[in-house]
């Protein structure tokens, strides 16, 4: 269930970004050869004026073949190469955009049916329900990671050997608790896909750098539900909040490796995408939405990024060939965009090898 879940989610995502090049290039009058929904082989296909509509075999998304987006057709008036700077920027940034106004239309409609947030960041004014404390993340040689405790474990009851129990706990119950147990074992139940489960474990007595006495990472969440009028604001300024904050977060997790402090074992491929996928479904469908609106946001920042075979390479491509006053080199172009596909599909293969070994 968990793959047919990401696999849909990842198509609608993909597929809403390809909508938005597609759309553009029409309104800019450029040719579309072909609107595909999936990835070939091909299943089955039908015309319609100049443009092929293809059902494919793998349901990843789509893609859309715009006449002249590899330099061909540079005479052609409805070549994507013979259009103005501007109407072929407009073309490659719309989708883009169209992530952004999706995540937008996917919180407020969360907010609409009530939606799972931090609970540190809900006024009081607000009547927040069902709260909840969830792991986000177990860090490596603790007695979490020691007792099988995983990312996204709902925590239902703490209890030690004297009788006393927290049920339900936030995490300022739970951090007290831990500290005042550290040495002793303790029993945790949790919620994991839907099953209930328990675990002994005890806090250590002394804490390496940069690890809790337990060694997880925990969020406090509860449902907020808005009036339709504010659900519409408010989803419309957490989607450029959620954009900002992803942004700062990637512009660090590059510099860090870089600099060598960050591994690639902190972000997430296609396998620790979909293992999250699988774990927000179980909270509920409003919940669901707020994380599908993340991964939309994020596919958004992303391809925006100013790296060759991405959106935003060629964004600056069309930039500089607006200040040299003429295109580069069609192959010149390609060799690039070309090495800077290979570079992302390698790193994509090294980030799906961390994904699998985090699950072995």
């Amino acid at each position: 269930m968990t793959i047919i879940i990401f696999i849909a989610v990842l198509s609608v995502l993909v597929l809403v970004h390809e909508l938005g090049h597609f759309f553009a290039a029409k309104k800019n009058d450029i040719r579309v050869n072909e609107f595909g929904l999936g990835f070939p082989p091909k299943l089955w296909g039908t015309t319609k004026g100049e443009t092929e509509y293809t059902l494919n075999l793998l349901p990843l998304g789509g893609f859309v073949k715009i006449f002249g987006e590899n330099g061909e057709g540079d005479e052609d008036p409805r070549s994507f190469t013979s259009k103005s700077p501007g109407a072929r920027a407009t073309v490659i940034v719309a989708g883009v955009v169209c992530n952004l106004i999706f995540a937008w239309f996917l919180l407020s409609l969360g907010f609409m049916l009530g939606m799972p947030v931090n609970a540190g960041s809900i006024p009081e004014e607000l009547n927040a329900s069902n709260r909840k404390t969830i792991i986000i993340d177990v860090q490596k040689d603790t007695p979490a990671a020691e007792a099988s405790l995983r990312r996204q474990d709902q925590i239902l009851e703490f209890s030690d050997n004297n009788g006393v129990v927290l049920d339900n706990p936030s995490m300022a119950q739970i951090q007290d608790f831990v500290k005042e147990h550290r040495g002793e074992e303790i029993k945790i139940i949790y919620r994991r896909n839907g099953d209930i489960a328990t675990s002994n474990i005890i806090p250590s007595l002394e804490t390496k750098r940069g690890k809790s006495s337990l060694g997880i990472a925990m969020e406090e969440i509860a449902t907020v539900r808005f009036p339709w009028y504010q659900a519409i604001w408010k989803g419309f300024t957490s989607t450029f909040a959620m954009a900002g904050a992803f942004f700062s977060a990637l512009y660090g997790l590059i510099l860090g490796a870089i600099k060598g402090l960050v591994g690639f074992d902190q972000i997430l491929g296609p396998v620790g995408i979909a293992n999250a996928t699988g774990a927000a479904a179980q909270f509920g469908f409003a919940y669901m939405l707020g994380f599908a609106a993340m991964l939309s946001i994020n596919l958004a920042v992303v391809n925006i990024l100013p790296f060759p075979a991405l959106d935003g390479g060629r964004l600056i491509f069309i930039f500089i060939e607006k200040l040299r006053g003429k295109p580069l080199s069609e192959k010149f172009t390609q060799i690039v965009h070309g090495t800077g596909f290979l570079i992302l599909i390698l790193l994509m293969v090294l980030i799906t090898y961390q994904d699998i070994m985090k699950l072995i």
